[in-house]
């Protein structure tokens, strides 16, 4: 008995020994679980993507309601310092969009935020509305709607390549069934929803507008993950990029059905909802592009909708 109790006794130091040189460190270390952190944070934050959607655009208004638009809003422009200085809407402050945070601090009004297109405003708006302005907004157009003096940035770029290209599926189309893909590995050093949002926000901004140029995809669209951003009603009559798949509406619960091992490539009707879905897709950690001027740029004779045209009322500028 007594050698039993001492062979006892030598098992349990031994397995003790052991267990303590596995102990499991359930420690949270920077970059670990990142991505889960951060949206489960966004989702229980009320900031998930169709939050970010909701209401972030607003269109010119009629020549006799300047004034009341212009009191409504604190108006951030974002073209550079010399555009800014030539013309620009009387009260608008010029910021880039990595100093828009800067721009923004303090202020209660609604934010306003203008750029050429509507496309770079509309990354500045993800970036207001994920760090404390949920009503920021974005001019639709950008300046290019307000003043037809202004609008070459836009009237110059509208196009049909894609109808010509021969990676554009015609009508009705020819999606790629969506799959299921792991989700980014997120590079951040902190630990908490928080502060990881914090970082991935001014990561996104410093980083600058995240575009594309459209023959870049179309001539092969093998190397990317290209997004339609249409109701299936849309594709059915427009057509869509070859390979390109259909994730809409895109949210947290189903961000496992884009490829975070390509560039993430959304387009839209005119480069402003997918430049904002982008925006957000690069704070989650994704290579995301906004492909530029979307289907204006593509398939722009054929439009019914969401179509471009010079503003018939010129809205007052400054300088």
């Amino acid at each position: 008995m007594k050698r039993l109790n001492q062979l006892l006794l030598i098992v349990a130091i031994y397995s003790v020994t052991i267990f303590a040189g596995c102990k499991i460190d359930n420690t949270s270390e920077p970059g670990v679980g990142s991505f889960t952190t951060l949206t489960n944070y966004l989702a229980v934050n009320n900031m998930d993507l169709p939050d970010i959607l909701d209401g972030w655009i607003v269109a010119a208004p009629a020549p006799d309601d300047v004034a009341t638009f212009i009191d409504t809003y604190h108006i951030i422009d974002l073209r550079s310092s010399f555009d800014y200085g030539t013309s620009h809407i009387e009260g608008a402050v010029n910021s880039t969009l990595s100093g828009i945070l800067t721009a923004a601090n303090g202020v209660t009004k609604p934010i306003l935020v203008v750029c050429y297109t509507g496309q770079t405003a509309s990354h500045g708006v993800v970036g207001l509305r994920l760090s404390g302005h949920p009503d920021a907004k974005i001019l639709k157009w950008g300046m290019s709607g307000w003043n037809s003096t202004l609008s070459a940035k836009w009237s110059s770029n509208t196009g049909n390549v894609g109808y010509d290209h021969v990676n554009w599926k015609a009508a009705p189309g020819d999606l790629t069934p969506n799959a299921q893909f792991d989700t980014p590995n997120l590079s951040t050093s902190a630990t908490e929803g928080a502060a990881i949002l914090t970082e991935r926000v001014t990561a996104m901004l410093g980083g600058g507008f995240s575009g594309i140029v459209n023959t870049d995809v179309l001539d092969a669209p093998a190397n990317f993950f290209t997004n339609n951003y249409w109701d299936v009603i849309d594709v059915e009559t427009y057509g869509n990029i070859a390979d390109a798949y259909r994730v809409k509406s895109l949210t947290i619960s189903n961000l496992n059905n884009l490829n975070p091992n390509q560039p993430v490539v959304t387009y839209c009707w005119t480069g402003q909802t997918s430049s904002m879905v982008t925006a957000y897709l690069t704070v989650l950690g994704y290579n995301a592009k906004s492909l530029k001027f979307g289907a204006n740029g593509m398939i722009y004779d054929d439009l019914h909708t969401h179509k471009f045209t010079v503003p018939t009322n010129d809205l007052p500028v400054v300088n």
